[in-house]
């Protein structure tokens, strides 16, 4: 969704752009039910929270943003989403890959584990390994100008088995800046100690006073 790479990794691209880094953010759904106004539409949800995105990519120096606009709420993990993700992966060729967890652990709260994190999740692992790398799988990508890339690693959001702690207590301002981008999901919210709680929360196991944490997944 629109917003999800700011509550997660907001801080990490953050620190990523300032050091001369490309980041490229690919947004899976089309965000057109996130709203609880009876007034909304899925039309204008869509316009809205793009803009929104688009503004938080630019606080964060976020190179480009790629919609695969598949139908919020909706998503499965099949192969139209995985070759959507391929494609992307295959278009932008990043060495490093952050994603969503696709496992469902039901010691974690339910906000990280929407059912389309999950979906998304299990795309973009399976598009990372081995389906963006493999020249017979899609065709039609090749026929797109669309060669085949391998990542070199993947990260993992929201696992509930951290391994890689990035600190990112000099960017804890960005990221809640750019998380306020998000008018239509954040409301009145305290963007600024949501921020820092959760990050403080993140890096304590690590002894990191504000972090970022992911699963680190070498690729083969």
């Amino acid at each position: 969704h629109p917003d999800d790479a700011e509550f997660g990794t907001a801080g990490t691209v953050a620190k990523l752009t300032s050091d001369g880094k490309e980041v490229v953010y690919c947004v899976a759904s089309d965000g057109s039910k996130g709203s609880s106004d009876p007034n909304a539409t899925a039309e204008g949800l869509i316009t809205t929270r793009k803009s929104e995105q688009w503004d938080a990519a630019k606080i964060l120096g976020v190179k480009d943003v790629c919609f695969l606009d598949f139908p919020d709420a909706m998503l499965e993990p099949n192969m139209e989403l995985r070759r959507a993700i391929a494609g992307a992966i295959r278009r932008y060729k990043p060495d490093v890959l952050i994603c969503q967890c696709p496992t469902r652990d039901l010691n974690l709260i339910a906000f990280a584990q929407h059912p389309d994190h999950l979906a998304t999740g299990e795309a973009a692992l399976a598009a990372a390994y081995p389906t963006s790398r493999d020249r017979m799988t899609f065709p039609e990508l090749l026929s797109q100008g669309l060669e085949p890339h391998g990542v070199r690693e993947v990260w993992v959001v929201g696992s509930g088995s951290t391994d890689h702690y990035i600190d990112i207590s000099e960017t804890l301002d960005k990221k809640a800046e750019a998380l306020r981008a998000h008018a239509s999901q954040l409301g009145d919210r305290d963007t600024n100690a949501f921020v820092r709680e959760r990050a403080k929360q993140v890096g304590e196991p690590s002894g990191i006073p504000y972090a970022e944490g992911f699963k680190r997944l070498p690729m083969p």
